[in-house]
Formats: C-alpha cells, structure tokens, sequence
C-alpha cells in the first residue's frame, strides 16, 4: 500500500472535507456531543470551508492519498497563527494534521508533519504553533516526539460548547 502525499490543488476540497468530518468524527465520538460534531463538521470541515481555505495564498494544505484514484486517508494544513499566544513575524501555525485512524502507527503522521515543517522552514519560519485538545493525550505525545512543548492555552468551540485546548509551539 503506496500513500502518496501532494500539496493540494484546488479541486481537492471534497476530499479535504470527507477526510475532516471523517477523523473528527472518529477522534470525538464520545467525547463531544454528537450534536456538536455535526455542526462542527458542516461548517469547519464543509467542502466550502475548503475551497476558501484552498484559494487562500497564505495556507498550505497537504493531501495523502491511495490508489486507485487518489482516495483521501489524510491531510495537513499550515497557515498564519491564529491562537491566544504572543506570536512574532516568524512564526506559522499547523491548524490540522489529521489522519484516518486505520492508518495510525504507519508513519503517516511523521510524513505529513515532515512535509509541513519542509514548507514551513521555506517560508521562513522559526517556529511552528498548534492547538490540541488538552484531553487527546495521543496527539500531545505525538507533537512532543516532534519537539513541541506547551506555550499556552486557549478554549475552543464547538457547536455549542467549549473544550480546554493547549497550545504548542516547536522552534525550527
């Protein structure tokens, strides 16, 4: 099983979206209300959300796919900082970073962030920035194997309620 990873192209946004709404659903399930997935999922991972985020010159989006026909597994997305935390002229944010969970523990993860520390290092940045959900115990220890340490907090919405978040940051 070959996954191939690209930078995305602007008729990428249906399977940015069916890969958002899929991992979301499958990381919160349980966690946040069912309602508040949904919500999520429509709107932040909606294939308009997207195709705005695809036409936005300052966002990067990576896209790995399998054959045949380019089936989305799992994506990344690095853009301006947009967190509660001092930032400076050198800094980036990794916004998503989301992978199917069959394909967990097959170096998808690793690959993906290489890629979006490649693109973040030619665009000049000296440190890279994320938000995680302060519970997903998986991600933070993914992102601390990666040299990334908390800087901060912040609450994040979705649908109708608030999530405790840290914020990491790694220098490059």
């Amino acid at each position: 099983m070959t996954i191939t990873i690209r930078a995305c192209e602007p008729g990428d946004a249906a399977r940015l979206a069916i890969i958002g709404q899929a991992t979301f659903l499958q990381t919160y399930a349980g966690i946040v209300d069912g309602g508040d997935i949904l919500l999520h999922g429509s709107k932040t991972h909606g294939e308009a959300a997207y195709a705005a985020l695809l036409a936005d010159p300052q966002v990067d989006l990576f896209l790995a796919t399998l054959p045949p026909g380019e089936a989305p597994v799992g994506f990344a997305m690095l853009s301006p900082p947009d967190l509660p935390v001092e930032t400076g002229p050198g800094d980036l944010e990794l916004r998503r970073i989301y992978a199917l969970h069959r394909f967990h523990g097959e170096g998808l993860g690793p690959r993906l962030m290489a890629a979006v520390l490649e693109r973040a290092r030619a665009r000049g940045a000296r440190r890279l920035l994320l938000g995680a959900y302060g519970e997903n115990h998986r991600a933070i220890a993914f992102y601390a194997k990666h040299g990334f340490t908390q800087v901060g907090t912040r609450v994040f919405h979705v649908g109708e309620n608030f999530y405790d978040d840290v914020v990491l940051a790694a220098e490059l």
